[in-house]
Parts: structure tokens; C-alpha cells; sequence
């Protein structure tokens, strides 16, 4: 199976630039998805807002602070989940909050684990100010598999609420590191992180914008399985707490089979002469097939990219004129 992305880009006639990643019509990026856990935080399924949402539906927690559910934070979507605000016991330092998923992907069958949610950071009224993470957990057994033994955190995507930047961090122990990205209090993103458990890669985007490529699950050769996936209130000064807080809701994963991490495609811009250009993400060596569409019925083939470090340009040059256009990226036999 050969995974794709498609994107749609609309200039000429119209005025300005408009593009969105889509998933191709008729096509997969794997073998059907295997729904590992999947919430939206309702009252319909048990989750009551009286109540923390620790202890509720199996939700568990390691430190301490406020969590809990809110109702229509996200205008007529429900009930929301959230952590922050208000400030945890004594000198603790982090609150992470996760449901077990404890999946183990076996050979060439679901490797491919994608985890989405909605997200929105709202900011402290105070002047502290504190990050809000999602962190990627492995879990170890014994040696029958019988009890679990441990876990430890694969790699994190960081919301830093004093500076407003999205970073990351691996298991090197070299810090987080910034994507170059930015994010907006109070409004809501969309999370997708794809964890390529075949070839030890994993991605993020937010609201569709690549912010992590390919970057190891596991610099340490760490167990690859996957244990859970948190989120994380770090306090900066736990003495002085920001009563900032993250919101998040349609908490999912899923596993599929899959070659690897789909490819996917970023507006760069429409050039002076009327040329478009995007950039394609996808894995360190891999190749990629462009093609484009004026109707979603036709395509047709552009190029094939690869590149040693996952990031390729694609510039086209026969845009100008073209009133709208779509585009896709596939994996090349």
C-alpha cells in the first residue's frame, strides 16, 4: 500500500492563496485503522464535569493540580477536558493526566499509530506562565508479558505559554528544541502526531502545519511500544504557578498497517512569475511521487522527490494561469 496526502490550492482568479491537507478521495494512507482509545469527554459517556477527570473512565495521573471538564469551551462541541489553573500541592513541578493504552505494534500490522486532539492554551491572569505538553510513554513487561514493569517517556511536543513557541524533545536528554512555530492563546489547534513504530519515526502537525518531521521515537533504543500518551502541565516556577491552562478534547488513537508516516505537503507560496511552490514532508530517504488534478478525477504525475533528511521542494511551473488545482503526494514504489 502506498500512502498519500492530498493538498488544494486555489490562485489565479481568485484573490490571495488558499490550501488545506486533505486525505485523497478514494484513497488510504495504510490498511484499515484499528481504533485503540477514543473520548470526546461527553456526559453520554459517563464523564461527569462535577467531578476531576482523573478517576473517571480509567483516567490517571502522576502529580498534582487542577483537572477537570468544561462545557462548551469549544462552542457547541460539548464537554471539554482540562489541566492548569489552579495550583498544584507543595513543590510539585508537572501534572501529567493520560488514559493506558498499552499497545504493542506487532511486525508489519498496525505500526502506524496516529493520536489526535483538539487543544487551546488559555493564558494566566497572573504574570506566571507555564508550558503545557503531550509526552509519549513505552511501557515494559516481564518476561511472559505478564506485568508491567515500567515506562519511559519517548518524546514530548511542548506549548510554551511565556513565549508563545511549539517545541519538542527527544529521549537524548538535549532539551526541547523549537520548531519555529507558533501558537495563539485561546484559540483551538488541531494535534496530529503519526508514530512510525516500523522504522522508528514519528511527525506533528498543528492545524495541518508540519512542525515536527521524522524525528526518532527513541534515540536510547528504548522499548517501541506504546504505553500512553499525556498531557502535561510543566510548572516553571512551582513556588509561583501561572493559572494558565490547556482545554483538549476528541482525544484519539489508532493503529494501522502502513509503509510509514504518510507524506504530507505545505504552501510555501505563489512565486512573483506566477510558479507555485510547497514544500513535501515525509521520511529521510524515502521517495515521493507528485502529482496534480484540475478536478480530483485526473492526475497527473509531476515528479518524484526524495531527500536524506525528509524535507523536499516542489515548485510548479506550469501554475500560472490555472484558476485552482490540487495536488498529492505518494509514496513511490
Amino acid at each position: 500500500m502506498r500512502s498519500t496526502t492530498c493538498l488544494l490550492m486555489r490562485f489565479g482568479w481568485l484573490a490571495g492563496l488558499a490550501g488545506a491537507a486533505f486525505p485523497c478521495p478514494g484513497q488510504s494512507a495504510g490498511g484499515q485503522p484499528q481504533a485503540l482509545y477514543s473520548t470526546g469527554f461527553e456526559f453520554s459517556e459517563g464523564y461527569d464535569p462535577r467531578y476531576t477527570l482523573v478517576g473517571q473512565n480509567g483516567w490517571v495521573s502522576d502529580g498534582s493540580g487542577s483537572n477537570g471538564l468544561l462545557t462548551n469551551f469549544f462552542q457547541g462541541d460539548g464537554q471539554q477536558a482540562f489541566l492548569g489553573y489552579s495550583p498544584p500541592d507543595g513543590t510539585n513541578a508537572t501534572l501529567n493526566v493520560w488514559h493506558p493504552i498499552n499497545y504493542v505494534p506487532a511486525g508489519t500490522n498496525g505500526t502506524l499509530v496516529t493520536f489526535s486532539a483538539l487543544l487551546a492554551i488559555t493564558d494566566s491572569s497572573n504574570t506566571n506562565w507555564d508550558d503545557f505538553r503531550w509526552s509519549a510513554y513505552n511501557f515494559y513487561t516481564n518476561a511472559v508479558g505478564t506485568n508491567t514493569l515500567g515506562a519511559s517517556r519517548l518524546f514530548s511536543l511542548d506549548f510554551d505559554n511565556y513565549y508563545l513557541t511549539i517545541n519538542y524533545a527527544l529521549d537524548d536528554g538535549k532539551g526541547f528544541v523549537s520548531t519555529g512555530v507558533s501558537f495563539t492563546n485561546s484559540v483551538m489547534y488541531q494535534l496530529v502526531i503519526s508514530m512510525d513504530f516500523q522504522n522508528n519515526l514519528w511527525s506533528a502537525t498543528v492545524n495541518g502545519v508540519n512542525v515536527v518531521n521524522a524525528k526518532p521515537i527513541t534515540t536510547a533504543n528504548a522499548v517501541l511500544t506504546l504505553g500512553d500518551v499525556d498531557a502535561v502541565w510543566a510548572i516553571y516556577d512551582p513556588a509561583n504557578p501561572g493559572d494558565n491552562y490547556m482545554v483538549f478534547d476528541n482525544y484519539k488513537l489508532s493503529a494501522q498497517s502502513a509503509p510509514s508516516i504518510a507524506p504530507s505537503l505545505q504552501t510555501v507560496g505563489l512565486m512573483s512569475n506566477g510558479q507555485f511552490l510547497l514544500q513535501v514532508y515525509g521520511a529521510p530517504g524515502a521517495a515521493y511521487t507528485i502529482e496534480s488534478s484540475s478536478d480530483l478525477l485526473t492526475w497527473l504525475p509531476r515528479t518524484t522527490l526524495n531527500s536524506s533528511n525528509g524535507v523536499m521542494d516542489f515548485l510548479d511551473t506550469n501554475a500560472p494561469g490555472a484558476s485552482a488545482k490540487f495536488y498529492r503526494a505518494r509514496s513511490a514504489p
